[in-house]
């Protein structure tokens, strides 16, 4: 397979799918840049060998056509900065406009498209936008993880367009990379901490890890499900009460398979979600009424740091607990320094999906875990074993 490394980018154009689908204020300024500074080595990659680059991607969610607070417009500047380069603009991306400022384009210029999703075609996956996209380039480069579980026109339907120039970025290889070690080849023990409110919208993943896993830890909120299960009481905590005999599934089904399920045993219980509210540390099974759990306690944070710094690799997909308030941040600030020691001391770390990254970001140990990714939805629909047709729009099935 042909790869960014190993192409011949000299007088090509390059059409790069990114995900520029960053956070902005009232003022339009970017709150964060994540996901644009992500992308800048494949663009410089591009520049370097010799091509010019054209930029497509989304931009929020707008219902009706063009609305000038999703233009890609207020961008503009900061990837000038960003890449140290002049970035060119046209007011759409299949239009005369962005046809003439393509055809146009010389070696190491760059030129950036309006938003994507101003057409319904986009997210449609409609197949004449998509050549009207691909009609701009020589090559499509996908390198928007964040986007590669959407069937859409430029992140999947574009590559019969390109049967023979379609390529990953090094987000997509780096974020590819990086799961695939952990979801096919851990080096063992492996451990998972999966957080979140729901057992409900974590079930898919926690089946598919089952295969996989030494050590599967449990929190957030979903832990008041297994706990009321178990026979405990929760108070005031969030609990699905509908989903109490899917929890103890899950764990006779990590008995039969031999995966170390670890709970919480103590909570940080608080008489309101507030940052302000009044805090005891109770059993996790016997949660007064009127109080809920907010954060696992002293005893379940000394539990699930010796596991996490016993492992060789490590999946984090999801907070402790309400890690917002910085009250209730204590568990989910303990996981991220046991991930940071495993770490340090060679252990394989992918950090995933929004909040952990949030955290992660949070605590400012971004940088000293193996891998943050940026994938949000994609990620966690690769782990659950989905099948994502931006991926497979250029490995195949």
């Amino acid at each position: 397979m042909q790869t960014i490394d190993n192409y011949n980018f000299k007088n090509k154009k390059a059409l790069i799918r990114v995900d520029f689908n960053v956070p902005l204020n009232e003022k339009f300024e970017i709150t964060d840049d994540t996901r644009m500074r992500a992308a800048v080595p494949t663009i410089k990659k591009v520049l370097a060998g010799g091509g010019s680059v054209i930029l497509m991607s989304h931009l929020g969610r707008p219902k009706n056509g063009p609305e000038d607070k999703f233009s890609l417009k207020h961008i503009q500047k900061h990837l000038e900065e960003l890449l140290g380069t002049p970035v060119q603009f046209a007011d759409d991306c299949i239009g005369e406009s962005a046809v003439k400022a393509a055809a146009d384009l010389k070696p190491g210029e760059v030129l950036l498209l309006e938003n994507l999703r101003f057409y319904k075609e986009e997210e449609k996956g409609d197949e004449n936008f998509a050549h009207k996209l691909a009609s701009l380039a020589d090559v499509w480069i996908n390198d928007a993880f964040g986007t590669a579980h959407r069937a859409h026109a430029s992140t999947a339907v574009i590559a019969k367009f390109f049967p023979n120039d379609k390529l990953f970025g090094y987000v997509m290889q780096g974020e590819l990379e990086s799961v695939d070690k952990v979801m096919h080849n851990p080096t063992r023990p492996f451990t998972a901490i999966m957080g979140g409110s729901k057992v409900s919208s974590k079930i898919d993943i926690i089946m598919n890890l089952m295969d996989k896993v030494d050590n599967l830890i449990l929190g957030g909120g979903m832990t008041y499900t297994f706990k009321k299960a178990m026979g405990g009481h929760v108070g005031n905590s969030i609990c699905e009460e509908d989903k109490l005999d899917l929890a103890l599934e899950i764990m006779k089904l990590a008995e039969e398979k031999g995966v170390n399920l670890v709970l919480a045993t103590d909570t940080v219980a608080a008489d309101a979600f507030d940052n302000g509210a009044n805090t005891q540390i109770v059993s996790s099974m016997e949660i007064p009424d009127g109080w809920e759990g907010l954060d696992v306690g002293p005893e379940s944070i000394a539990s699930f740091s010796k596991i996490i710094e016993q492992s060789k690799t490590i999946l984090w997909n999801g907070p402790v607990g309400v890690f917002e308030m910085p009250k209730f941040a204590v568990g989910t600030k303990a996981i991220a320094d046991a991930i940071v020691k495993a770490t340090t001391n060679g252990a394989f770390s992918l950090i995933g999906g929004g909040d952990s990254v949030a955290a992660i970001n949070q605590f400012g140990l971004a940088d000293k875990v193996s891998y943050v990714s940026t994938g949000g939805g994609a990620l966690l629909e690769y782990i659950e074993g989905k099948e994502l047709p931006g991926i497979t729009a250029i490995r195949g099935k």
